[in-house]
């Protein structure tokens, strides 16, 4: 079962890892923002979204900014003069970006018997109809971003039988490019190290597919 969301916002970075002092933003969204965006509208232990494709509405377009950012890391309840630990940085971000993302949670090991059907099976449809409502009326855990919390994301939910966005006539190679995260879990249940993985990313007439992608590690 799947669901498609249009994602839009003035301004984007999604930052490629070999670039963060001064930020480079990848040409598009990567999968792992794409995820995060779905679990700010709607996440439970019992799923996991899953990106199947990404596509291109808006042409690909960059601009040159500065910010200003302080250098330090808050520490547990600390705080941060920014006064004096303030510096500018310039930053390549993407503007007037438009997706259509296509994706479809899977269940993890955390489903409950309250997320399965009387006859044992996962309850897909419960989720789906949440996850859909929440989008519909616009409910949030958390004001999703395009890549950092100063580029607000817009969503609209396409409905089932809605013709997608025409998406860009374009085909381009987009290199190596951030896939997810493998996270490992203590016997505690907390994060304990993470490995990034990647895929080799094409685009043909502006649509991303990512259903039968190899992952690299």
């Amino acid at each position: 079962m799947s669901v498609c969301v249009e994602i839009s916002g003035r301004y984007a970075c999604f930052t490629r890892p070999e670039l963060k002092t001064e930020r480079v933003s990848y040409d598009i969204i990567t999968p792992s923002a794409a995820r995060g965006i779905l679990e700010a509208v709607f996440w439970k232990p019992a799923i996991r979204y899953v990106i199947d494709e990404i596509r291109v509405c808006n042409r690909i377009h960059f601009e040159n900014i500065r910010r200003n950012e302080v250098n330090s890391k808050v520490v547990g309840r600390g705080h941060i003069c920014a006064a004096g630990d303030r510096a500018q940085r310039a930053s390549t971000v993407l503007k007037d970006v438009r997706y259509v993302v296509t994706a479809h949670f899977e269940p993890t090991d955390k489903v409950g018997d309250a997320d399965k059907l009387p006859d044992g099976r996962f309850n897909h449809g419960k989720f789906a109809e949440m996850l859909t409502r929440r989008l519909r009326i616009g409910q949030q855990y958390h004001q999703p971003c395009l890549g950092t919390r100063e580029f607000p994301a817009i969503l609209r939910l396409i409905e089932a039988g809605e013709a997608l966005p025409a998406a860009i006539s374009e085909d381009r190679s987009l290199g190596l490019m951030l896939h997810d995260m493998d996270y490992v879990k203590g016997k505690d249940g907390k994060v304990t190290a993470f490995t990034p993985t990647y895929f080799r990313a094409e685009m043909q007439q502006g649509v991303i597919n990512l259903r039968n992608v190899e992952v690299l590690r």
